[in-house]
């Protein structure tokens, strides 16, 4: 199957395509524990420790890959302090904050139509 490339963009930017860079991204970014930390970091600097805190339920080795994954994408920045023991920093960079905006705006949709999901969950029996 072959797909149509969108006009005026490169292969590796087509999320259609199955081997393009875009839909590599998309992959990463749209899980729950790299939305939950974006919105955790917002505008804000944190430690480990600190956005485990902010993320109930995520695991320490949940948090840890999807913070290598941001970190590798370019959307967030690790700082490691010369200290003993080391003190890290995470923080989002200027691409990671323009994709809160995004996740924020997800955030809005959630809860505007929390009641509409919740009710349509309750005909199906969950």
């Amino acid at each position: 199957m072959e797909t149509k490339q969108l006009k005026g963009l490169p292969e590796n930017a087509d999320l259609r395509r199955a081997d393009s860079l875009a839909r590599e991204i998309f992959s990463d970014v749209a899980n729950k524990w790299a939305l939950l930390i974006i919105e955790a970091l917002g505008e804000r600097t944190l430690r480990f420790s600190e956005l485990r805190d902010e993320v109930e339920g995520v695991s320490h080795k949940m948090l840890t890959q999807n913070l290598r994954m941001l970190e590798r994408n370019g959307l967030v920045d690790r700082k490691v302090h010369p200290t003993v023991p080391p003190r890290v920093e995470y923080t989002l960079t200027e691409p990671g904050r323009a994709l809160r905006a995004t996740v924020d705006g997800m955030c809005g949709w959630t809860n505007q139509y929390l009641g509409h999901i919740e009710a349509a969950r309750r005909r199906f029996g969950d």
